[in-house]
């Protein structure tokens, strides 16, 4: 930080030292961790909230702009890293990270706010002059006066292709998606420019907070009494909170009865404990359990008939978070630290199995919009053979008539009917169950048997399920 002037000052023109802005400075020290650290906002974002809020002075309106600075910048960065490219006389990698933040905070402003432009663009100057010092923040002046000429349509008639010469750049700018993302997402629905930029808008939607009841210990009538709480869309066990409601108010989630869980994660694991068995139905296992959201919930379901739930996670810290989950679960659990491709348990030792594989994470970009532009395609390589050894362990766990959810939030079709087909073609004692009758009320499943869920139709995180039957 320099908030010291620098070169010359003109005669008779007293220095002024910089306003800080506590709300424009949080974001920006929230954009930089996400950039230094590769951390995620979802994560940086609420320390640095509450830490405001203990000062003083720093009230939900503040809170409620810097989120969404944060989050409207991180959605579109990569459509304001071409804007801004155009206005500036150097290649964007020429331009220094810090300078680049901030110019992107200013883009956004200007072209996704409604804060006039004179006051978008002076505030902004005022943050570089805080956190750059008074010679880039004549930089940033240049070049957001230069945004400031035209408004978000405006730019992207210029810096996007007509959709019929190459409609896959053009989404990708108009909509703030990598071009290889576009592709990916495109091909999963089948086609169709309705879908596609139907999705595409769902994704750049922060999405409303949802919570679980977890059986047993808490009620949805018992969540819906907490303000601003309406039913879930599909799930039994959905709340969803409008109007900006607040988990950590709410004591069924303060005391782990409840917690916060996307209605597609909740579908999921409802849909694996309601698939029909052959046979017992005592022992459960979520073989990638971190950071146990799905767990708690497969606990309890388990609880309330009898069945014993063992949570396998390998990262000890995430075993952890698990532990925390399912601490006060109804019935006998045990959560372990084991590395799903070489378990410790016994092949045939489970009645259900769900594995919910490490993934791209492509699914859930409404909720980690920066997750768009840190992915790479090379990523589905490297993630390709954990998630067939873990779908390959998964279907060893289980016993001859008992079933197996592969899951993944997802709906990279690499990711998920590829590595299906490719697992059930080495293993010919297995088949794949009809997962839609589970999900009654659910609309637009599609042709099964497998489901893919969606942002635009459901309103869910794109979670993807094949459920799969040990017949031999």
């Amino acid at each position: 930080m320099n908030d010291q002037p620098r070169g010359p000052r003109k005669p008779g023109k007293p220095y002024r030292r910089p306003q800080k802005d506590p709300v424009r400075i949080l974001a920006f020290d929230a954009l930089r961790a996400v950039d230094e650290r590769d951390a995620y906002a979802n994560l940086v974002l609420p320390p640095l909230l509450r830490k405001a809020r203990e000062k003083g002075g720093f009230d939900g309106r503040d809170a409620a702009l810097a989120t969404e600075l944060v989050y409207g910048t991180l959605r579109r960065q990569g459509t304001y890293d071409a804007i801004i490219a155009a206005c500036v006389d150097r290649p964007l990698r020429e331009v220094d990270p810090p300078v680049l933040d901030v110019l992107s905070l200013g883009a956004h402003q200007l072209l996704d706010t409604r804060i006039p432009s004179h006051a978008a663009v002076s505030a902004t100057v005022e943050l570089a002059r805080v956190v750059l010092g008074d010679g880039r923040a004549k930089f940033v002046n240049a070049v957001l006066r230069k945004v400031a000429q035209d408004d978000l349509d405006g730019w992207l008639e210029k810096i996007a292709p007509p959709y019929d010469e190459d409609p896959e750049d053009h989404l990708a700018l108009v909509h703030a998606h990598p071009r290889w993302i576009v592709s990916a997402l495109w091909d999963a629905l089948g086609g169709g420019r309705n879908g596609i930029e139907d999705l595409l808008e769902a994704d750049n939607e922060r999405p409303e907070v949802t919570l679980v009841a977890r059986p047993g210990r808490a009620t949805t009538e018992e969540l819906l009494r907490e303000d601003a709480a309406v039913p879930g869309r599909w799930s039994p066990y959905a709340v969803r909170l409008t109007e900006g409601g607040e988990p950590g108010a709410v004591d069924a989630v303060r005391e782990g009865r409840a917690g916060v869980q996307d209605e597609g994660s909740q579908l999921v694991a409802a849909a694996l404990a309601a698939a029909p068995l052959d046979g017992p139905d005592e022992k459960w296992l979520d073989g990638c359990a971190g950071p146990g959201g799905k767990a708690a919930l497969l606990g309890a379901l388990a609880a309330g008939r009898g069945a014993v739930l063992l949570a396998s996670e390998k990262q000890p810290h995430r075993a952890g978070l698990v532990a925390r989950a399912l601490r006060g679960n109804p019935g006998p659990y045990q959560v372990i630290a084991a590395d799903g491709t070489r378990p410790p348990w016994r092949p045939g030792s489970f009645d259900r199995v769900l594995m919910d594989v490490p993934c791209t994470g492509l699914g859930a970009l409404r909720r980690r919009p920066e997750a768009r532009w840190r992915r790479r395609p090379e990523d589905l390589d490297a993630l390709a053979p954990l998630q067939r050894g873990l779908l390959r362990t998964a279907l060893d766990s289980v016993r001859v008539g008992g079933v197996v959810g592969y899951a993944t939030c997802s709906p990279h079709l690499a990711e998920t009917r590829a590595v299906v087909d490719d697992v059930l073609k080495q293993h010919p004692g297995a088949e794949l169950i009809d997962a839609r009758p589970l999900l009654p009320g659910v609309p637009a499943l599609g042709d099964g048997p497998d489901i893919q869920l969606w942002p635009h139709l459901h309103g869910t995180d794109a979670m993807y399920l094949a459920l799969i039957r040990r017949t031999a």
